[in-house]
C-alpha cells in the first residue's frame, strides 16, 4: 500500500461523499462544485498518469477541501466562543480558497460582531447598514444582526414574519435560529415549539448541527429545563463562551421561577461585559420577565418539549461517533503511546520494514503460533510495517476509540480492543493453518481497531432497537457505508488482509454487544 494509493482512496471517497451530501443544499453548492472538480481531475489523471494521480489529486484535495473545511470549522468555533477578531482574521484568508457559499462576505459580519463586542455599537451598526437588503443572504443576516445586537426582539420578529418568505427562511439555518430566539424572548413559547417542530427537518438537512442544537437550547432554556440545558451546553454546545453558557443557564433557572427577583449572578454577568451584545441581552432579560411555561404551554407543546428533551439525550449519547478532540479517553491515549513505543523499538532493533526484526519482535506467523508461541497473538497487534502503516492505524484509533471508551468504560473498552485483536489473530492463524499459507506474516493494530468499529455498530444498533433513536439509526447507516468502503479498499489493496479486518470487526461487534450495559 503506497502513499499514492492511500491518497487516491482518500480523494475519491471524501470528494464523492461531500458532493452527495451538499449537492441538494442551496447553502453549500460551492462545496459540490469543488469536490466534483477535484474528483474529475483526479479521475482523468488516474488514466493518464496513475503514478501521479494520487499526489496531484491529494494536493488539490488538501488545498481546496481539507484546509477550508477545517479552517471554517475553526472559524465557527471561534464565533461561538465570541472570539470574533480571531475568527475574522482567519476567515479573511480562508475565503479566497472557497469564495462561494457566502464566505467571501463573512468577514464583514464578523467585523461588526467584533465591534459590538468592544462596545462600538454605533460603528458596528454603521458597517452593517450598507448590506441591509433582504435580497441576499448576507443582507438578511446583516438586518437580523442589527436587531439582535440591540436586543430589539419584537422588531426582529415582525421583520421576519412580514418580510422573509418561508422559502428563503428554510434555506438559512441561522436566520431560523434568530427567529426562534425572538419567539422565546417575546414569551411565545407555544409558537417557539411549533416552529421548531416545523423547521427541524430543514435544519437537519443543512448538515450543520449547531443551528439545530441552538434551537433546542432556546426551547429548553425558555421552558425552564435546567438539567437538559446543562447537558446540551456540556456536550454539543460546549464551544460556546463561558459567559454565554452562564447566561443560558440563568435563563433556564429564571424560567422555572418567573415571579422571583432577577438572580444576582445576572447582574454580575452584566457588569463583566459592559457595552456588548451580551450586555444588551442581559438588560432585556432583567427588564422583561420570562413567560411561565406551566401557565403558557399547551398539552401538545409539553409533548413536543418532551420529544426535544429525548432528542438532546440521544444526541449526547449517539451524536458524536467521530471525536477529533476526545476528552477523558485515557485507554485510547495509552494504546496510542504503546504502539508508538513498540514502533520506536522496531526502528532501534533493525527497522520496521525488516522481516527479521518483525519476526523476532512477535509478528504473527500461524505455524509459529501452532508450535507454541502463543504470545505472538498479542505482540502482532502492536507491530507495524512502516510509518504509513502506523499513522493510518493510530489516526483511526484516535478518532473512533473515544466514542467506545466513553460508553463502555476503561475496563470493558480494553477487553473489547484486546479481545478483537487477539481473537482475530487466533482465528486468522487457524484459518491459515487449515486452508492457507501457515508461513504468512501478519502485523498491525488494524484488526483491533476494526473491533472498535464493530463495537460502535453494536452501540448504535442497541440505540436504534431499544431506544428507537433515529440519531443512532442515522449514524448506524453511516458506519455501514464506512464498512462497505473499507471492505472495497481491503479487496483492492493486496497488502491489506481482508480476512483479519473482517474477523476483528466480527469479534468487536460480538464482544461489544455482550459488554454493553442494559438501559
Amino acid at each position: 500500500m503506497t502513499l499514492n494509493q492511500i491518497l487516491l482512496w482518500t480523494v475519491f471517497l471524501s470528494c464523492f461523499s461531500l458532493m452527495i451530501r451538499t449537492l441538494y443544499s442551496n447553502q453549500h453548492r460551492g462545496w459540490s462544485l469543488v469536490s466534483g472538480s477535484i474528483l474529475g481531475v483526479t479521475s482523468g489523471l488516474f488514466y493518464l498518469a496513475p503514478n501521479l494521480a494520487g499526489i496531484i489529486g491529494g494536493s488539490l484535495w488538501a488545498v481546496f477541501l481539507l484546509v477550508p473545511l477545517v479552517g471554517f470549522a475553526k472559524v465557527n468555533k471561534l464565533i461561538y466562543q465570541e472570539r470574533y477578531r480571531d475568527a475574522r482574521r482567519l476567515a479573511a484568508y480562508l475565503r479566497w480558497l472557497h469564495p462561494a457559499d457566502g464566505w467571501l462576505e463573512q468577514p464583514v459580519i464578523l467585523e461588526a460582531l467584533e465591534m459590538g463586542q468592544q462596545g462600538k455599537m454605533a460603528q458596528a451598526l454603521k458597517n452593517l447598514h450598507p448590506y441591509e437588503k433582504a435580497e441576499t443572504p448576507i443582507g438578511r443576516n446583516a438586518t437580523a444582526l442589527l436587531f439582535l445586537m440591540r436586543a430589539r426582539w419584537q422588531e426582529l420578529l415582525q421583520w421576519i414574519q412580514h418580510t422573509i418568505p418561508e422559502s428563503l427562511l428554510i434555506q438559512d439555518p441561522y436566520l431560523v435560529t434568530y427567529y426562534l430566539r425572538a419567539l422565546g424572548e417575546m414569551g411565545d413559547l407555544n409558537d417557539l415549539l411549533w416552529t421548531i417542530e416545523r423547521y427541524e427537518r430543514h435544519l437537519r438537512k443543512q448538515g450543520q448541527p449547531i443551528p439545530l442544537h441552538l434551537a433546542w437550547l432556546f426551547a429548553l432554556a425558555f421552558c425552564g429545563q435546567t438539567e437538559d440545558v446543562g447537558c446540551l451546553l456540556g456536550s454539543s454546545l460546549s464551544t460556546l463562551s463561558p459567559k454565554v453558557k452562564t447566561f443560558w443557564r440563568l435563563t433556564a433557572q429564571m424560567a422555572t421561577k418567573p415571579n422571583h427577583p432577577v438572580p444576582s449572578q445576572l447582574g454580575q454577568l452584566r457588569d463583566d461585559c459592559p457595552n456588548t451584545v451580551l450586555n444588551h441581552a442581559i438588560a432585556w432579560r432583567s427588564r422583561h420577565p420570562l413567560a411561565n411555561p406551566r401557565e403558557v404551554l399547551t398539552g401538545a407543546s409539553w409533548e413536543m418539549l418532551w420529544r426535544i428533551k429525548t432528542e438532546v439525550r440521544q444526541e449526547v449519547r449517539y451524536g458524536q461517533p467521530f471525536l477529533m478532540t476526545p476528552r477523558k479517553a485515557h485507554a485510547t491515549y495509552i494504546l496510542i503511546a504503546l504502539n508508538c513505543l513498540v514502533f520506536s523499538l522496531e526502528i532501534h532493533l533493525g527497522g520496521s520494514t525488516n522481516p527479521l526484526t518483525l519476526d523476532r519482535m512477535g509478528a504473527l506467523i500461524p505455524s509459529q503460533v501452532w508450535a507454541g508461541e502463543i504470545w505472538r497473538l498479542v505482540t502482532a497487534n502492536f507491530l507495524h510495517y512502516g510509518v504509513l502503516h502506523l499513522l493510518t492505524n493510530l489516526i483511526g484509533l484516535y478518532i473512533l476509540g473515544p466514542f467506545v471508551e466513553l460508553r463502555l468504560g476503561f475496563e470493558r473498552y480494553c477487553i473489547t480492543y484486546f479481545g478483537a485483536g487477539i481473537g482475530a489473530m487466533a482465528a486468522f492463524s487457524a484459518i491459515a493453518l487449515t486452508f492457507g499459507d501457515p508461513e504468512q506474516r501478519l502485523v498491525g493494530a488494524s484488526a483491533a481497531i476494526m473491533g472498535i468499529l464493530g463495537a460502535i455498530v453494536a452501540i448504535l444498533l442497541q440505540g436504534w432497537l431499544r431506544e428507537k433513536s433515529h440519531i443512532a439509526a442515522k449514524r448506524l447507516c453511516w458506519f455501514l457505508v464506512i464498512i462497505a468502503l473499507q471492505t472495497t479498499f481491503d479487496l483492492y489493496i493486496p497488502e491489506v488482509s481482508f480476512l483479519a479486518h473482517a474477523l476483528g470487526l466480527g469479534f468487536g461487534f460480538t464482544i461489544g454487544t455482550l459488554l454493553l450495559p442494559n438501559r
